[in-house]
């Protein structure tokens, strides 16, 4: 079974063609401004899922090439480099740095079709599993240096607690029919979701990890699926080019940020932001017309 990231393209021979942008990211009294977008992996093909290392010098993220798999590369932000970290049989998805820096934790989809999270260390090496009965995992967040909120496929998907200390447990639900998006909000140990609603609209909501407990944050914009925040607590999210922007501290409304059909590119949906607030990271799809790549 694919990861549900890629669950609507199964049908597919490869997943959809997409391409991870950079553009410099800056916030001045609450207002979030950004610089024009630079394709940072420029090929044919799936490059998704970009999660910046925590000096913010380089980030993750999944490609799938010639062979067909799904492996994590890293990508070297001043070299304009990509380098493979991993080379195995199985895919990996999701990479994700481990709370402690040593490494990266992944969706891994195994011989059988199993989807279980594993940590990996920096360099590829060294494949774990970190959490043996819980399945199939589509996300993964880590809430602090041990806690780990999941999006687990089904129907519906579910949004579990885990500790990585108990390998063997079976996962918390704290949630039903939530949104694919699990972002731990800088400053707390809390990460946000969407809970889904037919009848009164997806939201954006906070789980405290220490006190269990679920609030709701603010109503998303129609389109919107993933989310971003910034250190100092904005959210920002896409639908279709527009980026938008929601001020955790302020409330109100979602504002418009930018445009980003204006630099070629269309079909926004993930964004990651560098831990330290001056770079956007955001995967599109381009047009023939779009600014020139980045030297790979």
């Amino acid at each position: 079974m694919l990861p549900i990231a890629l669950f609507a393209l199964q049908a597919a021979a490869t997943p959809l063609a997409t391409d991870i942008y950079l553009a410099d990211l800056r916030v001045a009294q609450g207002r979030v401004s950004i610089g024009a977008p630079v394709n940072a992996t420029a090929r044919p093909g799936y490059d998704n899922q970009p999660s910046f290392l925590p000096d913010g010098r380089a980030f993750l993220y999944t490609s799938v090439r010639e062979d067909s798999q799904a492996d994590i590369y890293r990508y070297d932000i001043d070299q304009k480099t990509s380098v493979r970290l991993t080379a195995t049989r199985e895919s990996e998805y999701s990479p994700t740095p481990l709370p402690d820096g040593g490494g990266f934790s992944v969706v891994r989809v195994e011989a059988d079709s199993t989807q279980r999270l594993w940590d990996i260390d920096e360099d590829g090496t060294h494949p774990r599993l970190v959490l043996d009965s819980i399945k199939p995992v589509g996300y993964h967040a880590w809430g602090d240096a041990h806690t780990l909120v999941l999006f687990v496929l089904g129907s519906p998907p579910t949004l579990q607690i885990a500790d990585a200390r108990f390998p063997t447990a079976r996962g918390e639900v704290m949630a039903k029919d939530i949104g694919r998006s699990l972002q731990r909000i800088p400053g707390r140990a809390s990460i946000s979701f969407v809970q889904r609603d037919s009848v009164a609209g997806p939201a954006l909501l906070e789980l405290d990890i220490r006190r269990r407990r679920v609030t709701e944050l603010a109503k998303v914009p129609p389109g919107a699926e993933f989310f971003a925040w910034t250190p100092d607590g904005i959210v920002l999210t896409a639908s279709g080019t527009t980026l938008y922007q929601w001020d955790a501290r302020r409330g109100g409304a979602w504002e418009q940020v930018a445009d980003l059909g204006a630099a070629g590119l269309s079909n926004v949906t993930r964004l990651a932001v560098s831990p330290t607030g001056d770079r956007l990271a955001i995967v599109a799809t381009s047009s023939p017309k779009s600014a020139s790549p980045a030297r790979r």
